[in-house]
């Protein structure tokens, strides 16, 4: 596995769960607590908190089953306060084991939940966070293609001024000048019309799933979710959403003229991350902040109940199990590799089933809306044939109609020639004829004179 690029783990590493981390299990009176089990586990990785014994700092540990150098290098590329951070990188026989930065705060979206109510202040404040960690990875050409509320996370909520940290980058790529990437992955509910409709992607991918995070955030509803994923993906794909007097009533037209902006279906037209940043809903937060430190009477604020957002995060998270603690860590780790093994081959075929049929049917239903696309243009390009091939008859008549009157013409010419031939030879006849008549004429006149007496005046 990817010899020469990861630490191995030594001997000692695999018996003792690593002489360096306490990998997956953080002791408390003997008690083993497990950071983020069943719940936040990926389907190729498990994330489990661990503590470096030389310093005690804890970390998080993603355990992955899969190829991941692409996912190290970006890690390994960034730094960034908003972003996180990878801290080391080892190996063993059966996985790679990133040592992440560990951010314990939880979801941002379960944070606001927990409020009663939300401003627009409060909620550009985070976003503002959101946009400045994007902005880092755009401005180094990386693009997340997974940013949704789970990928949000918050250092420390128990903080006045809690930090975002935006975390996995699984499936994240680097976007190269002249390179077309395309590919169908993401979350249904997040992802761009481009990814729907298998088009060149972009880092424009990320500013439509920045689109949708801010339109749950603000109502507490999600603008494409469908019944079904094909549904959900055609909603996308038509980009058939509509800011809902029920959900958006207490909400500013400047926050939705910034949904407007991003969720847009051509990437090109779409707000880009720099636009963002500059988008009057956004670069208010420090007009706002000014006004408040010069005034002593804190202004009116529009508030926004998180009642729906609360409904939003627990039915996103309603298929997730709840964390679980162990006394015994080892029996754990041994009950759910027996139960993952079981499961593995039971399952993992079945899924792959139904999610091909999903995006079989969804790709059915994009090319079908293409195909009769495709067809009315075929029937365009065929009304416009069929004039041309009319107007090609007319010239190729009016062409065969100048022949005739050309050939014609030279017919008629040649006749006249003829005819000037003729009379030319006549002119000539007759010319030679007078001259020799003239001639005649001459000599008799010489004659005459001649012949007359000297004294005869002719009168």
């Amino acid at each position: 596995m990817h010899s020469g690029f990861y630490t191995p783990c030594s001997a000692s590493w695999v018996a003792v769960q690593c002489k360096t981390f306490c990998i997956g299990l953080y002791l408390n009176d003997g008690v083993a607590e497990i950071f983020l089990t069943c719940g936040r586990d990926g389907q190729f990785a498990i994330v489990r908190k661990c503590r470096e014994k030389s310093t005690g700092v804890e970390y998080a540990a993603k355990f992955i089953k899969r190829e991941i150098e692409r996912e190290v290098n970006i890690l390994r590329e960034i730094q960034h306060p908003n972003i996180i951070t990878l801290h080391d990188i080892f190996e063993n026989k059966t996985d790679v084991i990133l040592i992440l930065e560990l951010v314990s705060g939880g979801e941002l979206f379960d944070f606001l939940a927990e409020k009663e109510s939300l401003t627009e202040e409060e909620a550009t404040q985070f976003l503002k966070q959101i946009l400045d960690g994007v902005h880092y990875l755009h401005s180094k050409k990386i693009a997340h293609f997974d940013l949704k509320p789970e990928n949000i996370m918050l250092l420390d909520k128990n903080v006045p001024n809690p930090r975002i940290k935006l975390i996995d980058f699984g499936i994240a790529h680097q976007i190269l000048d002249n390179n077309e990437f395309k590919n169908i992955f993401g979350t249904p509910e997040f992802v761009a019309p481009e990814i729907v409709n298998y088009e060149p992607l972009g880092l424009e991918a990320d500013m439509w799933s920045i689109g949708v995070i801010t339109y749950i955030l603000l109502s507490g509803a999600s603008p494409f979710l469908g019944e079904t994923k094909q549904e959900t993906l055609t909603n996308i794909s038509a980009v058939n959403y509509d800011f809902d007097e029920e959900y958006f009533s207490n909400t500013s037209e400047l926050a939705k003229d910034f949904i407007r902006r991003l969720l847009v279906k051509d990437p090109k037209k779409r707000m880009t991350i720099e636009g963002s940043l500059q988008h009057p809903w956004i670069k208010v937060i420090k007009r706002r902040n000014v006004r408040q430190e010069d005034s002593g009477n804190k202004p009116e604020r529009r508030r926004l109940k998180t009642t729906r957002l609360k409904e939003y995060t627990i039915k996103s998270h309603s298929s997730m199990p709840p964390n679980n603690t162990y006394v015994n860590f080892e029996r754990f780790s041994k009950v759910m590799e027996e139960i993952t093994a079981a499961e593995e081959g039971l399952c993992e075929l079945e899924r792959n089933k139904r999610s091909c049929q999903e995006d079989i049917a969804a790709l059915l239903s994009i090319y079908e809306e293409k195909e009769c696309w495709y067809k009315e243009e075929n029937e365009s390009i065929e009304g416009d044939l069929s004039q041309i091939r009319l107007e090609l008859q007319r010239t190729e008549a009016q062409r065969r109609q100048n022949q005739e009157e050309i050939r014609s013409a030279l017919h008629s010419a040649n006749v006249l020639k003829r005819r000037f031939g003729r009379l030319e030879n006549r002119f000539e006849a007759l010319a030679e004829q007078v001259a020799s008549e003239m001639k005649w004429v001459e000599e008799l006149v010489r004659t005459i004179e001649q012949e007359k007496p000297p004294n005869v005046i002719l009168r």
